[in-house]
């Protein structure tokens, strides 16, 4: 009997899936698409938001291995509309961005804190932050350089 139930009761909910108000699934085409990222013809470059750096790369030079530094990417917003950051992540866990969460309007300016912790690092280390941004190209990708060494105490303790 409960058998029954439940494959009438599955039957029913199939029914009222298939049937969805007699409404035919339409296929999604490319001309109902607009993504300025990927669909670009048409769009008039020159009245979208656009992010510029004083600079895009950064290097700490030499720190020891352990220390926790921060640097400031100063950035404007050359264009003419309202920038947006949706998202910031950087390539190892090590390394954290703080955006803005607010526009940023049309010639105005902001930074973008970049976190790093050297804890179990050593040498040569880049890392890279991506952001994802409405301007076309939608990703402008920062970076941060740094030497660490690890002093003579640290590596005989290990």
């Amino acid at each position: 009997m409960k058998k029954t139930s439940f494959s009438l009761l599955l039957f029913g909910a199939f029914s009222l899936l298939i049937s969805s108000c007699g409404q035919k699934a339409q296929p999604v085409t490319t001309d109902m698409v607009s993504i300025p990222a990927t669909a670009d013809n048409g769009i008039d470059r020159s009245d979208l938001p656009k992010m510029q750096f004083e600079e895009d790369v950064f290097d700490f030079g030499t720190i020891t291995q352990g220390e926790k530094v921060t640097h400031d990417f100063k950035f404007k917003n050359i264009g003419k509309k309202d920038l947006i950051i949706s998202s910031a992540n950087a390539d190892c866990g090590c390394t954290v961005a703080e955006v803005p969460k607010k526009p940023i309007a049309p010639e105005e300016g902001n930074i973008i804190r970049v976190n790093f912790n050297s804890e179990g690092k050593h040498g040569m280390v880049t890392k890279e932050i991506s952001l994802i941004i409405n301007c076309i190209p939608n990703k402008q990708i920062i970076k941060i350089k740094a030497n660490i060494f690890v002093p003579q105490n640290q590596t005989q303790a290990k």
